[in-house]
């Protein structure tokens, strides 16, 4: 990426906290213009790696105009919120929001591991080299590091913004903090437009505003009462009346061509939300920018929670607007505790969301022992634009045309019940409680609508879940997407908690859809097009 040019932008110290004091100005980047370009695309899998340049010339234009229109927008601050109506602030519980960290850390910082750190993450986040980190106590090379263990790193970076946690990674996850969420209930009590509106798909089913924010949040696994408060800071489709005519199709306010209405702004929502989650865990996204170009390097040590809000509100602020809606009293976060009560509360009695010394529980391959099936993609994207590389993709060598529905099975990989089966997806809950948001989960995806199994079915190891098919987003051929999700987060295929099926270890290869299954000497290396090498039988 070609740097522009720096400033530093001074301002009052009495005005303003010193946590924005240097900005990097620079054009909307070209990786901000791709991810948003991305998040707009439903999930497709089997599709083929190369592009044209003049593709991606025609797709940067496009991004570029709609980075410009976004930028003119008025901050998400400009006009209040009405307030909730009676009996639907939150419930008084305490606040339990950690104690900021110091602003000067000093030669290096003293930083307690939290749970889904990783030794690269944190490298990723502090701008250090893996090996510069310190602590009195062992440290593991692979894997994540023990909550709470005290480490000592480096402090190489220069202004940051502040270190302030401002929401829990439950809250933005649809993790357990959720699964006691109603979210027809709260809309209606509500008795904004949001419990009035209808869109109709271009397949033509009819959803209600509920139904999309609850299917939205299922399916990219972001806390649904993080939807709804977005949602009501930049439109008040919570409480208020009907929008304005610019709101009534974009209602984010992203504006993006072709992609208007609740469902699509809301999936856009979601997506830069996990853009930001998963690329903090990952130490590779480090930074925000504004509306306005600026730029800001994030404390490294704020939680992916807080480091996903404070991208979703510079998306459409200027730095002072920013700053206002966020830090300020009656800002976003107080705002938030109004109409859920105490996400700290909540987060108290869930967190930590991933568990010391978790594994994943016993898994077979995802079809019936003696056939055999293609492995067509190695470690993806395991839902969309902005989740790790979590999925891998099977075809079953069954014959016929590329995208005929197969007449092979697509089979649970471990016992549990289906809470979910919509939309050519099957997410199938292991620990049986019947909530999406709890324990381990597996979803399928490109299952064919037709003989699909029915939301509520107990299914034992290897019954059938459906057909693999093209169906649901985009496909080149055939094929059943499986991936995993603990507690609502999406978890990488090559990561801190392997992949394993069937005795097989998934492993990533640099390119995505690449990669291999490992059995001892064995290898089945991933192929998009079936050839031989990628074939494997349970």
């Amino acid at each position: 990426m070609t740097d522009h040019g720096s400033r530093t932008k001074a301002t009052p110290a009495d005005t303003r906290r010193p946590r924005s004091a240097k900005m990097m100005h620079r054009k909307l980047p070209f990786c901000l213009a791709i991810g948003l370009a991305l998040g707009w695309a439903t999930l497709a899998c089997n599709f083929p790696r190369a592009s044209s340049t003049a593709d991606i010339e025609r797709t940067i234009e496009a991004i570029s105009q709609t980075l410009v229109a976004a930028a003119s927008m008025a901050p998400a601050t400009a006009k209040p919120s009405p307030t909730p109506p009676a009996g639907l602030a939150g419930a008084g519980l305490p606040a339990q929001r950690p104690t900021p960290y110091p602003a000067h850390p000093g030669p290096a910082y003293a930083y307690d591991a939290r749970a889904g750190d990783t030794l690269d993450g944190l490298a990723g986040r502090f701008g250090v080299a893996a090996g510069q980190i310190t602590s009195d106590l062992p440290l593991p090379t692979q894997g994540h590091l023990p909550a709470g263990q005290r480490l000592w790193i480096p402090h190489v970076l220069g202004s940051t913004s502040a270190a302030e946690i401002l929401l829990p990674d439950s809250e933005l996850l649809y993790s357990p903090a959720a699964s006691d969420f109603d979210v027809r209930d709260f809309v209606d009590r509500a008795g904004g437009h949001l419990s009035r509106y209808r869109e109709t798909r271009e397949d033509g089913a009819e959803l209600d505003g509920a139904t999309i924010v609850q299917r939205v949040s299922a399916e990219l696994s972001v806390n649904p009462r993080l939807l709804l408060a977005l949602l009501e800071v930049r439109s008040h489709w919570l409480y208020g009346g009907p929008p304005d005519a610019a709101q009534g199709e974009n209602p984010f306010g992203f504006d993006i061509p072709e992609r208007s209405g609740l469902y699509q702004e809301t999936k856009i929502a979601a997506t830069q939300l996990n853009l930001a989650f998963y690329g903090w865990r990952a130490g590779t996204f480090t930074e925000i920018r504004f509306s306005n170009g600026e730029s800001l390097r994030l404390d490294p040590r704020l939680n992916a929670g807080s480091a996903a809000l404070l991208h979703f509100f510079a998306l459409f602020s200027e730095p002072d607007a920013w700053e206002e809606s966020l830090y300020a009293p009656g800002g976003f976060p107080t705002r938030y505790e109004q109409m859920f009560g105490s996400p700290w509360a909540r987060a108290a009695a869930v967190e930590p969301l991933l568990a010391p010394h978790l594994a994943q529980p016993v898994l077979e391959l995802p079809f019936s022992p003696g056939e055999r099936w293609s492995l067509t993609a190695g470690p993806h994207q395991a839902w969309n634009y902005g989740t790790p590389r979590g999925a891998l993709d099977f075809s079953p060598i069954t014959g016929g045309l590329p995208c005929d529905v197969s007449p092979a099975w697509a089979a649970a990989s471990a016992p549990g019940v289906v809470v979910r089966a919509v939309d050519n997806a099957v997410a199938l809950d292991l620990d049986g409680d019947g909530r999406e948001g709890t324990g381990w989960v597996l979803v399928y995806f490109h299952l064919a609508q037709e003989g699909l199994v029915v939301a509520g079915t107990r299914v034992e190891t290897g019954q059938p879940l459906g057909h693999p098919s093209c169906e649901g987003g985009r496909s080149t051929g055939k094929h059943v997407h499986l991936a995993r999700k603990y507690n609502g987060e999406w978890l990488a295929a090559d990561g801190p908690l392997p992949f394993v099926l069937s005795g097989w270890r998934v492993v990533a290869d640099e390119r995505e859809y690449s990669g291999a299954l490992v059995n001892g000497v064995q290898v089945v290396r991933s192929d998009s097009s079936g050839r031989v090498g990628s074939t494997i039988t349970r």
